[in-house]
């Protein structure tokens, strides 16, 4: 089982990215978050879930592990299919999602275009339990996007360092919005007085 890719984005669509790793290209499909996250970026490390099936072998990227994770939550509910939990995914940044899921909020799920009313309740009565309580944007702010290294550094830093990484994200999301020029030390330094 393929956990992650590595390597140089070769093309890159809002609905799929060949990655090229050792003179290999892999295609993989992905949600607008993640085409949000990689617009832009000349190399990228992809979180990936490969579907084997009788006629394909699909490959699914994502840009961290929890758009990965809730995908695959998705995925195991009865009646939601690949396409239809990246259209989800599409739709709904992931935090927000983590937060329409456990506060059980069905018509905010019934926006996204191909969810009915019975495959909603069916995704909250399945995954209330499964899914955290969304605990503000990750990767979702303009900063994350905008300036990928720095700002996943300095969260990665501050995680380490035993704060909560949502509260993280959140802080140095503002930082580097606010302040775009500063370097990895200054955003945690900063970082450090607000958490």
């Amino acid at each position: 089982m393929l956990d992650y890719i590595k390597g140089e984005i070769s093309e890159l669509t809002p609905a799929s990215v060949v990655v090229e790793v050792g003179g290999l290209g892999y295609l993989a499909h992905i949600s607008l978050n993640t085409y949000s996250a990689l617009n832009g970026l000349k190399e990228c490390k992809l979180y990936v879930y490969e579907a084997i099936r009788e006629d394909a072998h699909l490959l699914f990227g994502f840009i961290d592990k929890r758009e990965r994770d809730l995908f695959l939550l998705l995925i195991s509910v009865s009646g939601v299919g690949a396409n239809t939990a990246r259209m989800v995914l599409s739709s709904i940044a992931t935090y927000e999602l983590e937060g329409i899921i456990s506060t059980g909020n069905a018509s905010a799920l019934k926006t996204v275009k191909g969810i009915g009313s019975k495959t909603a309740e069916r995704i909250i009565i399945d995954l209330k339990d499964k899914v955290k309580q969304g605990g503000g944007p990750a990767e979702s702010p303009a900063a994350f996007t905008a300036y990928p290294e720095v700002a996943k550094e300095a969260v990665s830093a501050l995680v380490m360092l035993g704060f909560n990484q949502p509260a993280s994200q959140k802080v140095v999301g503002k930082i580097v919005k606010d302040n775009p020029s500063l370097s990895v030390e200054q955003i945690i330094k900063n970082a450090l007085k607000m958490l």
